[in-house]
């Protein structure tokens, strides 16, 4: 009965090493969607950036065009034969002189928002640079953690093989049959007359029995193999 509870405190430690390394993985997996996200708002950020840059341009050419046609204007003031073609020239630059207005209003409105997505970028390109040593830094972690736990896997599957040697092979089998059967636990410990994995409760005659310890016993609601512990 020893052995097969060395057995079984094997295998859990087996089970409990497993699944902390299945978590590395998942754990790395975290990281780098975490750099990715940040990448990806960087880089909308930038676009963003580059979008007002050319629209900045477009309204500095538009202003441009909007000049020249202005000293067009102011040409024909020199030239109109009449007070009415005279008001129509005043007419028109007032006109034009409004749209520049506005978008030279534009442009530095423009301007305001290149100077804000710039510094949110610089900070933002600091921030991930941050994150990426982090990162790296943490991986670097849980690759040394998984090392460890390979080796320790290996250890406790050298002690498993030694404990199996150890063992009847009839009664190997059934407990492993067990163990696959159960959840991965084949061997149950009773206290109070419970059995502590199924959590039911001990006939009193075969407590009794499991007492004597004479014969190995098996729990009569969950099947598996059970033992008295104080």
């Amino acid at each position: 009965m020893k052995l097969l509870i060395a057995l079984q405190n094997c295998d859990n430690r087996i089970r409990d090493t497993e699944k902390k390394k299945d978590q590395c993985p998942i754990k790395m997996a975290s990281l780098d969607e975490e750099v990715n996200k940040a990448e990806l708002a960087l880089g909308q950020a930038k676009e963003k950036l580059e979008a007002i840059k050319k629209e900045r341009r477009q309204v500095e050419r538009d202003i441009d065009d909007l000049e020249v046609k202005k000293k067009k204007s102011q040409a024909k003031l020199s030239t109109v034969s009449s007070n009415k073609e005279y008001r129509a020239a005043l007419k028109e630059i007032e006109e034009l002189d409004r749209a520049k207005g506005l978008l030279e209003d534009k442009a530095l409105e423009l301007m305001d928002q290149v100077e804000q997505f710039e510094q949110e970028i610089k900070l933002s390109t600091k921030e991930l640079e941050a994150l990426k040593k982090k990162t790296d830094e943490e991986k670097r972690t849980i690759k040394g953690e998984m090392g460890e736990l390979d080796a320790l896997l290996s250890t406790l599957i050298q002690e498993r093989d030694e404990i199996c040697r150890q063992i009847d092979r009839d009664l190997l089998s059934r407990y492993d049959m067990l163990r696959e059967r159960r959840g991965g636990v084949a061997v149950s410990p009773v206290i109070s007359g419970v059995c502590q994995t199924c959590h039911m409760g001990i006939p009193p005659q075969k407590f009794n029995e499991l007492i004597r310890g004479d014969v190995l016993m098996s729990c009569p609601n969950c099947q598996r193999i059970i033992y008295l512990s104080l």
